[in-house]
């Protein structure tokens, strides 16, 4: 008897495993097509992070146009004749104080007009002569900063766009659970899934924001560094008596 109950609850045992394998198999299978269905483009992902994300796309594009832009007129201004210096102090040397003009006239670039303004003030005294660079110089400083700020606001409006297209998104998903009155991992996932998309996109915009206003203001220094080299350069030029 023993025996033939022991085979009993074997055949169960075994009948039930084998149904349930079969439950298991036809629900992965039922599911497959749906997970299949589900998959997106990384447009339409962008997409699903809802209304928030025309702001945050807007940022991206103004922060590219600056950057763009900036970069190629740093780009441009930083182009100056090494030489360009050289070349004054032989006009100056040799008296043609137009040719040494001519000279900066010809560069268009920070540097040339601040030397240009301090040639034409030429006669004076040296102190009228240094404040004229300096006023010129900060007038092209601040003309080469133009938009860079805007890139720093980017970067920090951008993540908090996403945060707040974030919050939007769990409220709503909260909401819809107290209508439904359960709570369901498919409600839960699907919606947080879809407003996490600001919050990562917001980032991303503020990441590249905030490395090319660091990469803008890298390049202005090095300008600026280089106008300032070029003025007391030219004013000791000019304090040297021997060659007036």
């Amino acid at each position: 008897c023993l025996t033939m109950v022991l085979v009993t609850m074997s055949t169960l045992i075994t009948d039930s495993a084998l149904k349930i394998a079969d439950t298991l198999n036809r629900v992965s299978q039922a599911a497959l097509p749906s997970a299949v269905h589900e998959k997106l483009s990384f447009i339409d992902l962008l997409m699903k992070g809802g209304i928030i994300m025309l702001p945050i796309l807007l940022l991206l594009v103004i922060g590219i146009f600056i950057f763009i832009e900036r970069f190629i007129t740093l780009r441009t201004a930083s182009r100056t004749d090494s030489n360009l210096l050289n070349i004054i102090r032989q006009n100056i040397i040799a008296g043609n104080l137009e040719a040494a003009l001519a000279v900066c006239r010809n560069i268009n670039s920070p540097i040339s007009r601040m030397l240009q303004k301090g040639l034409l003030r030429i006669g004076k005294p040296i102190k009228e002569i240094e404040g004229a660079i300096e006023n010129i110089g900060k007038i092209e400083v601040s003309k080469l900063e133009t938009n860079i700020g805007i890139l720093g606001i980017i970067a920090g409006i951008a993540p908090m766009l996403g945060f707040v297209g974030t919050i939007v998104g769990v409220i709503k998903i909260f909401y819809e659970i107290s209508l439904a009155d359960n709570i369901s991992i498919g409600i839960v996932a699907d919606g947080l899934y879809q407003k996490m998309i600001t919050s990562a996109s917001g980032l991303v915009v503020g990441i590249l924001a905030y490395v090319g206003h660091h990469i803008l203001n890298m390049m202005l220094d090095r300008i600026i560094l280089k106008m300032e080299t070029e003025s007391i350069e030219f004013i000791d030029l000019l304090e040297e008596p021997v060659r007036y």
